[in-house]
């Protein structure tokens, strides 16, 4: 976790150095308090000797009524000398003090609680931001070797146990030892029996929280990953709820999740358990030491080698030893589990990226173009490459298209372009550059994604159409919309343009989705279209009008495509088979060269549509 530290602020260091000062003071208030407390105990334990003598013994008693406190032999008697001395002012003063001092410990206490929780929140705004910003910075390769319900949960459960666990570190692991040390220093010269006994109990109090911390350590361990899978389950049931209701599969996802809540359950009640016999012992310890300092104690006055007023000094230093030890095994404790969250932020922010920008980009020198050279990838793991020895090129303006069988490799190759992946073998180039030499963001900005799946974001849909660029003016959202055949539908919202989109687009048909999916790449006005199978919800005559309209933008379009009918009029038809290129021709020609592409055909199509 001391890992996560290099993210503290120079602001936060002089906060820390503040903190480590205000401790101190307050270690030192309560170490004054005992003292002050011990004086207002002899100041009224001396000042009822003064006014009842008889109390001490007759003897003195005769003497001051004789003569008076005057006539008391004090030299050498330091207990007889305070009591003559004994005045009502002085238990004011000393009440007084106790009280001054006791509001400057709740000051400093408050003051470090405050300055903890702004230390420990403000590290924990960083690592959350640290986290986002890697995920986001992660290529699909890096993804798939987390969940996504675990990368949410590192991003919000395990940092905030990262988090509790610094509150707690910051405000007891100064304080804890130098209140330990402290107060040792203080005690051991008052009494080598009563020490013993406050030795004891500590011994006693640590070895419990040992065994404590054996026995919770395991748990605590794997905590984090079944809130994973806790997660994993709701997810899951959220998003595919439409399919759980069709295939009567309610009980099925409740009993999946009644698995993964009861284990957590299960390991919740057991840390909880256990943890709560802490309380009760730590009592009891606290109560013994107290009676084992009392018994001593009275022995100790009875035989005039100590006073009450010391022995309530020691009680008090004894119980701030206990309770030092007592906090510095409660973040022993505690520390497990947040070790385990931050070992899973770490591991989060050490994964190294497949993908990096280079240092310098090179200047393209050409525009619109896409290009493959002997291009091979295989995902990580795999032996097998899932697309082989590709060459291609696309001119600027030319609509090249893919299409091949389910698994063939069509989606893997169109991700090489905007670099989602890196190519294993061979060279990727955009407008006459290798897009490894290349920015990503230089890169993507030169590319109008759309996905398969039409992805929308909670706002407006004026937002969302707008996604890709700041600045956009009405007119050329509403002309993006027009060209995508989008405008019609969006005219009859109750609020058109400002009309609410829902989280992932749910309150819009998948046509729909597709059509604002494309109208969002049209707006950045690209070079290039990328459409991986983007016209499937989408009718023929909306798919033709959409197709006919991005003629008249004039950029290079690379579509993948399972209809026939979608790129029928394509420059450049791709037939891919179990990852190689088994033609690359237009329609006409394939349909004569290609047994591959002519099934395909076929079976969509008849002879007669196809002219055969």
């Amino acid at each position: 976790m001391f890992k996560l530290y290099k993210k503290l602020s120079a602001r936060d260091w002089i906060f820390l150095i503040v903190l480590s000062g205000l401790t101190v003071l307050q270690v030192y208030c309560t170490m004054t308090l005992v003292d002050y407390i011990q004086k207002i105990i002899q100041s009224i334990t001396y000042l009822n000797y003064h006014n009842n003598p008889a109390l001490i013994s007759e003897e003195l008693a005769a003497i001051v009524a004789a003569g008076g406190w005057e006539a008391v032999p004090v030299e050498g008697n330091a207990m007889l000398a305070a009591i003559a001395a004994a005045k009502t002012g002085d238990i004011w003063y000393n009440g007084g003090m106790m009280l001054l001092i006791a509001l400057g410990a709740v000051a400093t206490q408050t003051l470090v609680g405050l300055i903890a929780a702004f230390v420990a929140s403000g590290l924990s705004a960083r690592i959350r931001s640290a986290v986002y910003r890697k995920v986001d910075s992660f290529s699909i390769a890096e993804r798939e070797k987390f969940s996504t319900p675990s990368l949410i949960t590192r991003t919000t459960n395990d940092v905030q146990q990262v988090m509790l666990a610094n509150i707690l570190m910051l405000r007891m692991a100064f304080a804890a030892p130098v209140t330990a040390v402290w107060a040792i220093l203080k005690i051991q010269a008052a009494s080598a029996q009563l020490t013993l006994a406050t030795i004891i109990a500590v011994v006693l109090l640590v070895t419990f929280l040992i065994i404590l911390m054996i026995v919770v350590l395991p748990k605590f361990k794997v905590m984090q990953k079944l809130i994973d899978r806790l997660n994993c389950v709701a997810r899951e049931n959220l998003t595919g709820i439409r399919v759980i209701r069709a295939y009567n599969a309610e009980d099925y996802q409740q009993c999946k999740f009644e698995t993964a809540n009861g284990a957590i359950t299960r390991a919740q009640l057991f840390t909880g358990r256990v943890m709560s016999l802490m309380s009760p012992v730590m009592i009891l310890i606290m109560n013994g030491v107290a009676l084992a300092i009392y018994w001593l104690g009275a022995s100790l006055i009875n035989k005039g080698e100590t006073d009450y007023a010391t022995i309530a000094a020691f009680m008090q230093l004894a119980s701030q030893i206990i309770m030092a030890f007592m906090m510095l095994m409660m973040m022993l404790v505690l520390m497990p589990r947040a070790q385990v969250s931050a070992n899973r932020i770490n591991a989060v922010l050490d994964t190294p990226l497949s993908v990096k920008d280079p240092e310098t980009e090179k200047e393209r020198t050409e525009s619109g173009t896409v290009e493959f050279k002997n291009v091979s990838f295989a995902y990580s793991g795999s032996s097998e490459p899932v697309i082989k020895n590709i060459s291609f090129r696309a001119e600027k303006g030319e609509t090249v298209a893919f299409i091949g069988s389910t698994g063939s490799g069509k989606s893997t190759l169109i991700n090489l372009v905007p670099r989602f992946f890196d190519a294993t073998e061979g060279e990727v180039l955009v407008d006459g550059v290798n897009v490894r030499d290349m920015k990503q963001k230089t890169l993507r900005s030169l590319i109008g994604y759309v996905p398969q799946k039409g992805l929308l974001f909670s706002g407006t849909v004026k937002s969302n159409i707008a996604f890709g660029k700041d600045g956009l003016s009405d007119e050329e959202i509403i002309n993006a919309a027009k060209i995508a055949e989008a405008d019609e539908f969006i005219s009859k919202m109750e609020k058109g343009y400002d009309s609410e989109i829902s989280q992932g687009g749910k309150n819009v048909s998948g046509g729909q989705k597709q059509r604002l999916s494309i109208a969002r790449a049209v707006a950045i006005s690209p070079e290039i279209f990328i459409f991986d199978d983007s016209f499937s919800a989408l009718d023929y005559k909306t798919d033709k009008k959409v197709r006919e309209n991005l003629k008249e933008v004039g950029a290079t379009k690379l579509i993948i495509a399972q209809r026939i009918g979608t790129i029928l009029d394509a420059d450049k038809i791709i037939v891919l088979d179990s990852g190689k290129v088994v033609g690359c021709a237009k329609h006409a020609e394939l349909l004569k060269t290609c047994d591959v592409y002519r099934e395909i055909a076929l079976s969509q199509l008849s002879k007669e549509e196809l002219g055969l």
